[in-house]
């Protein structure tokens, strides 16, 4: 008898994390990521004026949640990720988050990673960690009405390092997790990030982040990951913050699609690219590009977007934390979210003005 490929998984099981997967990135929709950690969100309300308390963060998310549907945001938007605390938050009236995301088609999910810890052995380097207890925390938020989830491993680019021991863990770490979900009946997305961070060149970014994403998918085949029912979330190749040679879009686009065919399995759904600090302009503007390069064939996934600061930037510049500005803050929202639904498309024709459309995004060591 031929070995069972996934032991873990039933037929019905791999047929319900294709359907979640597709849903989530079919169409030219992408991914709005607001799952900052508490301390991560308190940064982005302070920059505002606003303090960092569970009912402000409430408040801030449901302006997210309740555009009006006039405007469709299920139209550019296929999944949230949510914080743990966001999935079980409701609206002053009673409505929980995850039934507002999914009356508009927008499939919820939750990021289960613990954050990063010093990895031994090395001197700058870290794994993600949140492994222990992760099957019963995905069943309980499968429950809660999740169905995807995301974690995040970190690579530094540096004179010496990513060193082979960095990428190999986080890829594992990477592969284990991915696996856990998906017994729960979590899709899950795989986020190797390689920070922007530095004076490196985009030839340097290209190699660091082929030798990664090689990595990390020789382990989810080794740890029997369904990719039919996976996403992934990588970088888009470019130079560091601090070169003094930036790439145009058409460059950035040829370096990350070569280096996505090289790497990433035609099995995988789709490709939901991190903004990484980018401003949302260039975000998109890139992701346009991508969509555009002219590599007919060899291009067999989705490829669209997962953006936290490059989706909220102009939100909370227009908000700032006044409730007469909602509306106007969600104009920002539903504006950044179409145009990278048109990117998606390969559409995009770069007539949308934002209030925080050009500004850089970069943090520099970023954390969630």
């Amino acid at each position: 008898m031929a070995p069972v490929r996934f032991p873990a998984l039933t037929c019905e099981q791999q047929c319900e994390l294709r359907k979640i997967a597709h849903q989530i990135v079919d169409n030219g929709k992408g991914i709005l990521a607001a799952d900052e950690s508490t301390g991560t969100i308190g940064k982005r309300l302070s920059s505002i004026g606003v303090e960092n308390n569970e009912e402000n963060r409430r408040l801030y998310r449901e302006l997210l949640f309740t555009v009006p549907k006039e405007n469709n945001l299920g139209q550019s938007l296929g999944g949230c990720i949510l914080f743990e605390e966001t999935l079980y938050q409701k609206t002053k009236d009673g409505v929980p988050f995850v039934k507002l995301l999914q009356d508009q088609g927008i499939v919820p999910g939750i990021k289960v990673d613990k954050g990063v810890v010093a990895l031994p052995g090395t001197a700058v380097e870290t794994v993600t960690q949140g492994i222990d207890g992760l099957l019963e925390r995905c069943k309980e938020y499968k429950k809660a009405g999740a169905q995807f989830a995301k974690w995040r491993a970190v690579i530094k680019i540096g004179e010496h390092s990513p060193s082979e021991l960095a990428i190999q863990e986080n890829a594992v770490t990477l592969a284990r997790y991915g696996t856990i979900c998906q017994q729960a009946g979590l899709v899950p997305i795989v986020e190797p990030e390689v920070l922007c961070d530095g004076e490196h060149s985009l030839e340097r970014c290209q190699e660091v982040t082929e030798r990664v994403l090689a990595a990390t998918y020789k382990a989810c085949n080794d740890h029997h990951l369904y990719l039919e029912g996976s996403l992934l979330k990588p970088n888009m190749v470019t130079p560091g913050m601090q070169c003094s040679n930036q790439a145009t879009p058409e460059q950035v686009a040829e370096a990350t699609v070569v280096t996505l065919q090289r790497t990433v399995p035609a099995a995988v759904v789709g490709i939901t690219f991190l903004s990484g600090g980018q401003s949302e302009e260039n975000a998109t503007l890139n992701l346009n590009a991508i969509n555009q390069q002219h590599d007919h064939g060899r291009k067999p996934w989705a490829l669209s977007f997962s953006y936290g600061r490059a989706l909220q930037a102009s939100v909370l510049k227009a908000w700032k934390g006044q409730p007469e500005n909602l509306k106007a803050a969600q104009v920002e929202l539903h504006k950044r979210a179409y145009a990278n639904h048109m990117a998606a498309l390969g559409k995009y024709t770069g007539n949308v003005e934002s209030a925080s459309g050009q500004e850089s995004l970069f943090v520099a060591n970023h954390t969630y």
